[in-house]
Parts: structure tokens; sequence; C-alpha cells
């Protein structure tokens, strides 16, 4: 099922529709300001389990997140004081953030470090339905293995049918990874450049 969503005024009767797709296990295609992403409820072991089997990933390989706002990040993960400036200044925006997890997180989305990445995209549908579900939202880029990310909608659908319970429409939306940064230990390693600059930590 396709439901078009204004993408700046997002309707909440529609975005609910989406939540209640998240809460019963369901998988979802959503829009950030990086790419259209696939995403299931972070604390529901269903959805974690259909997303990695969709994804064809092994568990060793988590899949970050995305949060509300920067409180809702230091619910999630260990937030030092560097770290907290640079996101405080950065986010919301096209970075994802790798931080040490807090006892929150499920263990299957931490790696062997105990890291998660975290997003705060610049982008009202997607802060909305973190915000009407109460907690995070998985996040991977629409795209099967060895193919291409998916720019629009319909062809999301049609791609991942049957395994996504709702599309959420918002136009066109052509991709660009995030650029990822690690701040552990209040330490910066641009790990990927991607949308967001990173001049910042060159």
């Amino acid at each position: 099922m396709i439901i078009k969503v204004n993408p700046q005024n997002p309707q909440e009767r529609l975005l609910r529709q989406a939540v209640a797709v998240l809460l019963g296990g369901g998988l979802i295609a959503y829009p950030t300001d990086t790419t259209y992403a696939i995403g299931c409820d972070l604390f529901n072991l269903k959805g974690i389990a259909r997303i990695y089997q969709l994804k064809r990933r092994p568990t060793s390989k988590p899949f970050s997140f995305i949060c509300h706002d920067l409180k809702n990040i230091s619910e999630y993960a260990q937030v030092g004081n560097y770290a907290y400036k640079v996101m405080k200044r950065l986010l919301p925006g096209p970075y994802t953030f790798v931080l040490e997890a807090s006892r929150q997180v499920p263990k299957i989305l931490q790696t062997r470090r105990r890291t998660v990445g975290i997003r705060v995209p610049d982008y009202p549908i997607a802060l909305q339905l973190v915000g009407l579900l109460g907690h995070p939202i998985i996040s991977t880029s629409a795209s099967l293995p060895d193919s291409p990310v998916e720019s629009d909608p319909y062809e999301i659908e049609a791609s991942f049918k049957p395994h996504l319970g709702l599309v959420i429409d918002a136009g066109l939306i052509l991709p660009a990874p995030s650029s990822i940064i690690s701040l552990i230990d209040d330490v910066p390693e641009v790990i990927r450049e991607g949308k967001g600059p990173v001049g910042l930590f060159a």
C-alpha cells in the first residue's frame, strides 16, 4: 500500500498508519533527507529479523537507526562533550554518527565493539514518524542486495513486494548517502564522505 504524504507538512493521520505497521512488526519504506529508507521498530524483534532477511545481511553488520533529536540520541548512546557539540551543530542533517551504545539498544543492533550508527535526518516525515512511534526506527537504504537504491516510491513498492506493509510517497528522492562520522571516545574519524560536508573534521 502506498500513501502520499506532504513532505513539508506531514498529515498525522496518515503517518499513524505507518506507525501501526511498525508496531505490528512490519516494514515500511519512508523518505529521509538522503534517500528512501526501509525501516522497522527498533524494539520489535520480528521486524528486525525481517529486515535482516530482506537485505540478506549478516547480523554481524548492524543497521543504523534514526532518532528524533539530540536528547533522544543520549538515551541510546554515550555522548561525550565533544560529540554533543558536533551533533548540536550538524543535526538534523545528512550524517550518521557512530557512538558507543547504551543498554537501551538491542544487542542485535550493536557491533562487537558495542557501537551504533545514529541519524537525525533533516526531513519532517522521518522525524514525525519517530515522534509518533515514541522510539527510534531502523534505517537502511531502499535497495535490494546488488541493486541500486530506488528513488521512486512506486518502484520501491514493486521491488519489495510482498515484504513491505506500507510505502510513504513523498515524491522522487535522488539517493545521496549520509556522511558517516565516528565520535567514539570524542575522537572524530570520517568513515564515509557523503552528502554532509566533512570539512569540520579535516
